[in-house]
């Protein structure tokens, strides 16, 4: 058991400068975002202005931990580790620096690790106090007299380095899916507006208003309070849409809130291939959201509050390609000028009815579903591989960070 103030040479914390957002500009002061779960982020800045680019100090140094000692209840307490000295960026009050203590021997990058371990998170977030429970804050003298249990200093290096190699596995992954998404959303741009054409077809793209081809199923407006455990009826709520990542739902295998059977006179059953726009959005982004039903379990499943349950002519707009209707920038934009309300933005039956879009036909659609499907398959792949290597580190930071498995001593010399 070591105090850590015998582990760093104290805490040293920027001043609070006069900035605007946006880096690049000259000097810059991190904001409290720069430390995230052990990741030090130096591209969360803000450019301090002219006036008080003197005032600024304390830099970032190689092999220093950055901690944050206000944020909110959440986040305070939440550490970065620095992997090289950055001169233009500096710290604001809100945030401290800590480096090795001289003859201590000190692994940063393992304190850092501890600190943003779940056991070292809630030592942290159990000194903070505040008057407000929105915004809170740690005394510099109690997080010194912590004490923790300490490794000795090879053991330490050991452990930081094999957390660092699977950091850095996960970043890659982190740049792979980020790569992935562009290259997908680039593809959505070209292929959903006829920029780009795939190979084989070059017919002429027809222009089609969709209340012309399409009807409405019933929904049923019931609160969270109403939904009955006990039904097998399932239940499509607004929220659930707003909630998923997906473009697609199989309403017969995805967990879904249970309606009492009795509604079901009142609203009418969905079916493969209905689009379901969820109605209202407090983000514009949310305007247009929607799912394409890829199966529906035998009771039946029911659109439900804040839902337009759409179901197009198949002869106009093919199964699977409907899940990307609302990338298409001609469709966003149509709905967006529609919209009404000002808190909250509000798409009706008829604003859908009335949009006119530019389409090629059935097959070429099929076509162009096919290759964007194959990308959302290859990014949901790497979604799941990335979850799973996040949770190799997170049990590798339980089992070391606390001694229940040690490294070989080879490892650690």
């Amino acid at each position: 058991m070591r105090r850590i103030s015998d582990l760093i040479d104290g805490l040293a914390a920027g001043v609070s400068v006069r900035s605007v957002d946006g880096a690049g500009l000259g000097p810059s002061v991190l904001k409290t975002s720069a430390v995230d779960q052990g990741r030090f982020l130096p591209n969360e800045v803000k450019t301090i202005l002219a006036a008080d680019r003197g005032r600024a100090r304390c830099n970032p140094v190689a092999g220093s931990l950055i901690m944050s000692r206000m944020n909110t209840p959440a986040m305070v307490g939440d550490v970065g580790y620095v992997d090289k000295t950055y001169r233009n960026l500096y710290l604001p009050d809100r945030l401290w620096l800590a480096r090795s203590k001289r003859g201590a021997r000190t692994d940063m990058r393992w304190l850092t690790y501890f600190f943003a371990s779940e056991p070292g998170a809630a030592l942290l977030r159990g000194l903070a106090s505040g008057t407000s429970m929105s915004m809170q804050s740690i005394p510099k003298d109690r997080v010194l007299a912590l004490e923790i249990e300490t490794p000795d200093a090879d053991e330490q290096r050991a452990i930081g380095g094999a957390l660092a190699v699977a950091e850095r596995l996960i970043a890659t992954l982190e740049r792979l899916l980020a790569k992935k998404q562009a290259i997908k959303r680039g593809m959505m741009q070209e292929l959903l507006t006829g920029h780009t054409r795939l190979p084989g077809f070059t017919a002429k793209w027809d222009e089609l208003r969709l209340g012309d081809h399409v009807s409405y199923v019933k929904n049923v407006a019931l609160s969270r309070a109403q939904l009955d455990t006990s039904s097998a009826l399932r239940y499509l709520h607004y929220g659930d849409i707003h909630m998923t990542s997906s473009t697609v739902l199989d309403a017969a295998r995805a967990p879904m809130p249970r309606a009492s059977s009795a509604i079901a006179g009142r609203a009418g059953l969905l079916c493969v291939g209905d689009l379901v726009f969820a109605d209202a959005s407090e983000d514009p982004d949310g305007v247009a959201k929607s799912v394409e039903i890829t199966g529906v379990p035998p009771e039946g499943v029911v659109p439900g509050l804040h839902t337009i349950a759409a179901r197009f002519e198949k002869r106009v707009l093919a199964d699977g390609f409907k899940a990307y209707v609302q990338f298409i920038p001609s469709f966003r934009t149509q709905l967006l000028r529609l919209a009404a309300g000002t808190k909250v933005l509000a798409t009706t039956k008829a604003h859908v009815s009335s949009v006119v879009l530019s389409l090629p036909a059935v097959v070429e659609q099929r076509a162009i579903a096919t290759v964007l499907r194959d990308a959302d398959k290859e990014i949901a792949a790497l979604g799941v591989h990335l979850a799973k290597m996040r949770a190799i580190k997170q049990g590798m930071m339980q089992q070391l960070l606390t001694g229940r498995v040690r490294l070989p001593a080879e490892v650690a010399r």
